[in-house]
């Protein structure tokens, strides 16, 4: 019988946490086109004489504080997902799961669903933007387009609308907030240099201001603003009033603007206006990785309590929640 195939696809991970994998990792993610975004020439020589040289040290002992005894959570959950998710769908699906950087590849996946009628593929990233879902869908089209026979093929850009996914991550939230009277909720999302909204923007319309206080069609596939919108629907669920929330941005490279305002600088204020209980959101990721586990649950904890703070936590990933299993099933099938 034919089947219909859908192919889940996260950011990537190294093999392991020795150098040589996570250089051979930094590599292949930074060479992307789609995620430093200057010539060809200049791109090779920055990752390959600098930054994989000097950083892969770093990012493997990183790594390690990340790995357990299965591995990257990232890979591992995104199988369990995958199987969770066969589990809710008929016969007539076969779902995969992919890499876009490493393993398993997109190739392989793609190859496994390569008799289907249609692939439907499933970028993990809430938000849209170019240097992630962008970067999925140049990478299946590349690979398509040397097939003799093309089926369907359809892609969801971004689903931080959909109803499961902000439940689940308010039903993660409110464990904690059963527990612990926050005086102030942190929404830190990965961050993007400004540069690549700017490229994307309608009518020059991203001016990185008031205009991502509302979602809109100039605006609807701008990273910043599908951020804020993200960061509203889950207050308004929340009950949250203004002045207990904020937005921010993490994980910035070099020395270009990114968009803003940066974690690492909102976390200091924080402190410094008297904030001691804050509770960090990460929704711009589904599953524990180095910039929710490592970076946003523990190098932001120990910098807001060196700034004087004196609890932080962090909203669990989804991981392989029900209510996140079932979103992505509705996805499919809507």
């Amino acid at each position: 019988m034919s089947k219909k195939g859908v192919l889940l696809v996260n950011l990537g991970t190294p093999d392991s946490t020795k150098v040589p994998d996570v250089r051979k990792y930094l590599r292949e993610f930074l060479m992307d086109k789609r995620v430093i975004d200057i010539p060809f020439l200049n791109r090779w020589m920055l990752v390959n004489l600098i930054i994989a040289p000097l950083r892969a040290p770093k990012s493997a002992k990183e790594y390690e504080r990340l790995f357990d005894e299965k591995g990257s959570p990232l890979k591992y959950y995104g199988f369990e997902v995958r199987d969770k998710l066969q589990g809710k769908l008929d016969s007539n699906y076969k779902v995969e799961l992919s890499m876009r950087y490493q393993n398993p590849s997109i190739e392989e996946g793609l190859k496994a669903l390569k008799n289907c009628t249609s692939i439907h593929i499933i970028p993990l990233f809430p938000q849209y933007a170019s240097a992630s879902t962008g970067s999925v869908q140049d990478k299946v089209m590349e690979i398509v387009k040397e097939w003799q026979v093309i089926p369907n093929i359809k892609f969801t850009s971004q689903f931080f609308e959909e109803e499961l996914f902000l439940e689940t991550i308010l039903d993660n939230a409110e464990k904690l907030m059963a527990d612990t009277e926050y005086d102030h909720f942190l929404f830190s999302y990965h961050g993007i240099p400004e540069r690549q909204i700017t490229k994307g923007a309608i009518d020059g319309f991203c001016q990185f201001g008031e205009c991502c206080n509302s979602l809109t069609e100039k605006n609807r596939y701008c990273y910043r603003a599908q951020c804020f919108e993200t960061t509203r629907l889950l207050v308004q669920k929340l009950g949250l009033p203004e002045g207990t929330f904020s937005n921010s941005f993490q994980s910035r490279l070099g020395k270009t603007p990114w968009i803003q305002p940066y974690t690492d600088e909102v976390l200091v204020d924080l402190a410094n206006r008297g904030f001691k209980k804050v509770l960090a959101f990460s929704p711009a990721f589904i599953a524990d990785c180095l910039e929710t586990t490592v970076e946003v649950g523990e190098t932001y904890q120990e910098d807001f309590k060196n700034a004087g703070g004196e609890q932080w936590d962090l909203v669990p990933s989804l991981n392989v929640e029900e209510k996140w299993v079932e979103c992505l099933k509705e996805i499919v099938l809507n």
